[in-house]
């Protein structure tokens, strides 16, 4: 097995995660764990944990793009590289970030604009 094998790995066990996350997300939001309760004030609690739900579905979306990116540039041969400076990633870098697109420098010139 080669290092591309063990990113691709990591990478397809991340996205499985994800994916299982959002279908447990997809559940809540349906109520599928039960009827909605009769007291208001646990109403108005479900209410703001769906607030909370939809926000981590939003962000479990995002990243699980990312995660599919970062499998398009592996399968192009170009994973490891930032998409805006061609350089490479730092590996410590994609050791914490795998789906990372952009390296250091240009991560931090993005959160400037």
């Amino acid at each position: 097995m080669n290092a591309n094998d063990t990113i691709r790995e990591q990478l397809q066990s991340l996205a499985a995660e994800l994916q299982h996350r959002l279908e447990r997300i997809s559940a809540h939001e349906r109520h599928e764990e039960g009827p909605p309760s009769q007291d208001f004030a646990e109403q108005a609690t479900e209410r703001e944990n769906d607030d909370v739900i939809g926000a981590l579905a939003v962000d479990t979306r995002h990243q699980l793009g990312l995660v599919r990116k970062a499998l398009e540039r592996l399968d192009a041969g170009e994973y490891g590289l930032c998409v805006e400076c061609g350089e490479p990633i730092a590996p410590a870098r994609l050791a914490a970030l795998p789906w990372a697109q952009l390296c250091v420098k240009c991560a931090a010139q993005r959160e400037k604009r």
